[in-house]
């Protein structure tokens, strides 16, 4: 079994502002991104699933124009509910901070909790095939979910454990019988703010 975990390239989007299933279109640097993510995947791709957000679908359909793309609506970012395209400087203090002390447990006003994402991320990844490479064009919460899941590690760790940025490729395979993941591609970008500054 080998899975290759695509993250999609830079999202058009204010720095500082919260997203998670807002569908948001992608830079002008799109298609150099997506040219330095090639070389790190194998020519043996047999499936080929993403979430249906148009920044992982249109880095889909550029990596695999000759595949049937399935999309899955269980590789939808976090739902982040009322927060979606606020900044977070502006999100209101009180409940941020209950969020931000347990993001693990605790809704999103009107979305869900990382928990939730993880299950429902989770579920997907145990339907897909055994045998075969496949890839998933999908987004940062995502990827970290099933490599938690892969590596068991806590959830509320995997943000310092697993560096994820814009257009990386992680490979998940057997080795010995046991499930495990490689890092093949992790470009360096501007670090990402997914939290206020005051907090």
């Amino acid at each position: 079994m080998e899975v290759y975990l695509i993250r999609h390239t830079t999202p058009d989007i204010k720095k500082g502002q919260c997203y998670g299933q807002a569908d948001l279109d992608i830079t002008e640097s799109f298609e150099q991104e997506a040219q330095c993510i090639r070389p790190h995947l194998p020519q043996h791709i047999s499936h080929v699933f993403s979430s249906p957000l148009q920044r992982c679908r249109k880095l889909a359909e550029f990596l695999f124009p000759n595949h049937a793309i399935r999309f899955e609506d269980r590789l939808k970012e976090i739902n982040c509910g009322d927060w979606e395209l606020k900044l977070w400087d502006e999100i209101e203090p009180d409940y941020l901070k209950r969020w931000m002390d347990d993001f693990v447990n605790v809704c999103i006003p009107g979305g869900e909790s990382y928990l939730q994402l993880y299950d429902r991320v989770v579920s997907f990844f145990e339907t897909l095939p055994r045998k075969g490479a496949v890839a998933v064009v999908a987004h940062g919460g995502v990827i970290r979910s099933i490599l938690s899941h892969v590596e068991q590690v806590a959830l509320h760790e995997s943000f310092n454990v697993f560096s994820l940025r814009y257009g990386c490729v992680v490979r998940v395979h057997l080795d010995n019988e046991t499930l495990t993941h490689s890092v093949l591609h992790n470009p360096p970008a501007e670090k990402e703010q997914h939290r206020p500054t005051k907090i």
